[in-house]
């Protein structure tokens, strides 16, 4: 069989031998037939909270948090609609937040891309920097002590308003919702705590777990302290189209989201397998290796102890070179050696879950990448390269023989494997 696999704005190409080979995918929720018409419908009858035309006055001032462009979320369509619903507003009291989280800054380019540039031009946007002190204020603590540093920008306004993109998360549960505040407009130390060794160790800090997961119940804590009044959230399927649209209150919409991607993004496997080929689901998921990390972890969840993932995701952003994750990387020569160092009671660096979640599958599976990194370049992310991504795959299926067992994730993180 030959199978398409997202890469970038492309596709990689792959033949697998049929008798071996199953491939996994989401059963996505049909397209809404007009996204718009939802949208407003959405607006004037939202989940657990009053419309929005009622929370908002001609003077107010309002924030609108959105995220990166790491994430597929189409803000080009959901923020000019969300504005002509903030008509009576003048746009010179509407700022947008855009949550980057611990991420780098968006360029303008970049700006222009994802919301278009008429918004661009007459809205006030705001990149988040996690790292500038005087961008942030502390608003206090949770009950297990972390501390609480937001965006003072979005804590200045009158309305808050958080627009995102629910996505099955591999150890926040599900992306959207209160993430849009906290991490997306958090300050460093809060985003650290709450993503510490020990709670990304947690077994329930997985995949599409809400109620056990310490990292989601630690966001949620923290959020409480500076909640938006009004949440907007999609799901798409693997088109980017929009399937659902979940507006309201921020806990109450957010999980009324998860609940819908969950029938939908939920697959079971009878056993596990020799290889899995996986991607990170093609741009913008897969810009760089840090975002496709989630991709690998998909995979981990349906290989055998011992297997083989190969990844197809192509990083044109690099590793990133920005943040932490490449110098954590270079930090040990192994997979162990890493998760050792960050295990260290006095060691908090930023983007270590990340390079944890790596270690923690390189530990369990060999790891290939298709990307367009330099050779040296995956090598020095731990990786073995695979610069030819059929003559890799010809050679794992050889490695294990006419009885071995390949597994295919064409949508990477977008399908959540459950083995039984």
């Amino acid at each position: 069989m030959q199978i398409a696999l997202p890469y970038g704005s492309q596709t990689r190409q792959v033949v697998l031998p049929d008798h071996q080979t199953e491939i996994f995918r989401s059963r996505p929720a049909p397209p809404l037939m007009d996204a718009h018409v939802a949208f407003d419908a959405a607006l004037r009858q939202p989940i657990d909270a009053a419309p929005l035309a009622a929370m908002v006055r001609p003077t107010d001032w309002v924030a609108i948090a959105i995220s990166d462009i790491t994430r597929p979320t189409p803000n080009h369509l959901l923020v000019p609609w969300l504005l002509d619903a903030l008509a009576i507003v003048p746009r010179e009291h509407i700022v947008i937040l855009v949550g980057n989280g611990s991420h780098r800054a968006m360029t303008h380019t970049e700006l222009v891309r994802m919301l278009g540039a008429d918004v661009v031009a007459t809205v006030p946007i705001i990149n988040h920097d996690a790292t500038d002190a005087a961008m942030l204020v502390q608003v206090g603590q949770t009950p297990t002590g972390v501390p609480v540093w937001v965006n003072r920008h979005y804590l200045a306004a009158d309305v808050h308003i958080a627009v995102g993109f629910i996505e099955p998360h591999f150890f926040a549960g599900f992306s959207g919702g209160p993430k849009a505040v906290i991490p997306g407009l958090a300050g460093l130390p809060t985003i650290q705590a709450l993503h510490s060794a020990t709670l990304i160790d947690h077994p329930q800090a997985t995949w599409m777990e809400l109620d056990a997961n310490p990292i989601h119940q630690g966001i949620l804590a923290a959020v409480a302290l500076c909640a938006p009044e009004f949440l907007i959230n999609v799901t798409l399927d693997p088109a980017q189209q929009i399937t659902g649209i979940f507006a309201g209150s921020y806990r109450t919409a957010h999980r009324a989201g998860c609940t819908s991607l969950t029938a939908h993004a939920v697959t079971a496997a009878a056993h596990s397998y020799d290889v899995v080929i996986t991607t990170n689901g093609g741009y913008p998921l897969d810009q760089n290796l840090y975002q496709s990390v989630k991709g690998m972890t998909a995979a981990a969840r349906l290989v055998r102890p011992g297997g083989t993932i190969l990844l197809v995701a192509e990083c044109r952003d690099g590793l990133p070179a920005h943040g932490s994750y490449q110098h954590l990387l270079a930090q040990a020569t192994s997979a162990g050696a890493l998760l050792s160092l960050i295990h260290q009671p006095d060691f908090h660096v930023p983007d270590q879950w990340q390079v944890q979640k790596q270690a923690l599958v390189q530990t369990e599976a060999q790891v290939y990448l298709h990307s367009s990194l330099p050779d040296k370049l995956v090598r020095a992310a731990l990786l073995t390269p695979a610069p030819d991504v059929q003559a890799i795959v010809t050679t794992l299926v050889d490695s294990i023989g006419p009885m071995g067992r390949i597994a295919v994730l064409p949508e990477g993180p977008m399908t959540v494997m459950q083995v039984a």
